[in-house]
């Protein structure tokens, strides 16, 4: 599944190679993944691309006049780029077919969500409108975290998987800035330090800035189809199960948390 760095490379080169592009055809082969009809999805055509954004998981393709489009790509999925009908995939839930000829198209591996919204739905619609600050925004700051933290019950990992606190993070970005705050993921949050808060503020923005830096995760692909340099070699704890501990050696240890698996250092990771 992609998380945010993948997103956000996503954003960056669809706002480099879209914008000012004119969309002139549209094909939806998965109206289930629409929400409005496929009819109404069809008011896009004729609209302009003037940028994208990456908001947690959610790409926002900003229309003129007047229209967003909104991509999530669900538990996985491809949005590529092409300059020539030949490179066009068998299958895809969506085609974009823009005013130069050159295509995009979104194929998802699982499920995923191709959604429209004018400026003024754009604040209700409900999958979106409740999304928290995502790490790389400017106003994510250590006293942001801390803030956001505040009489809030629960365990810390919990709250950085909530989309509604923090957005774009999901299990593969969690586990290593955990560790590299020697923060046990089933820590209840009004128990952590200031000293751990602002570890675990550092950890998040150097851990999910050096995979956009990298162009994503290895088994995620950009706008080009290239696939992304943050591999497992590079993963700390995270995946790593029974392998020494980068600090002291102990064993990593996969442990249950709710509905995800976690992996810590038992010694560095302290519950």
């Amino acid at each position: 599944m992609p998380e945010l760095p993948e997103i956000a490379n996503l954003a960056r080169q669809m706002t480099k190679q879209l914008k000012g592009k004119r969309i002139i055809d549209v094909d939806v082969t998965q109206p289930k993944c629409l929400n409005v009809s496929t009819k109404k999805f069809r008011r896009i055509i004729g609209k302009t691309v003037v940028e994208t954004v990456a908001r947690g998981k959610w790409l926002f393709t900003h229309l003129n006049p007047d229209d967003n489009l909104l991509l999530n790509l669900g538990m996985g999925g491809d949005l590529h780029y092409h300059k020539n009908y030949a490179t066009l995939p068998k299958k895809h839930q969506l085609r974009l077919t823009f005013d130069d000829r050159t295509e995009v198209t979104v194929r998802f591996f699982w499920f995923g969500y191709i959604h429209i919204a004018s400026d003024k739905e754009l604040a209700k619609h409900k999958m979106t409108n409740k999304l928290g600050i995502s790490p790389t925004d400017k106003e994510f700051t250590v006293e942001k975290l801390g803030s956001l933290l505040s009489g809030r019950r629960g365990t810390i990992k919990s709250f950085l998987l909530n989309q509604k606190n923090l957005a774009g993070i999901g299990n593969v970005y969690v586990q290593d800035p955990l560790f590299k705050a020697r923060v046990h993921p089933l820590r209840m949050n009004q128990t952590l330090t200031g000293v751990e808060i602002e570890a675990l503020y550092r950890a998040l923005s150097e851990i999910i800035n050096e995979s956009i830096r990298l162009g994503g995760l290895k088994y995620e692909t950009d706008l080009y189809g290239r696939h992304g340099k943050y591999g497992p070699e590079r993963f700390l704890v995270a995946y790593k199960t029974n392998e020494p501990c980068p600090k002291c050696e102990t064993p990593i240890a996969k442990i249950k948390t709710g509905s995800t698996a976690s992996y810590i250092c038992p010694r560095c990771q302290r519950l």
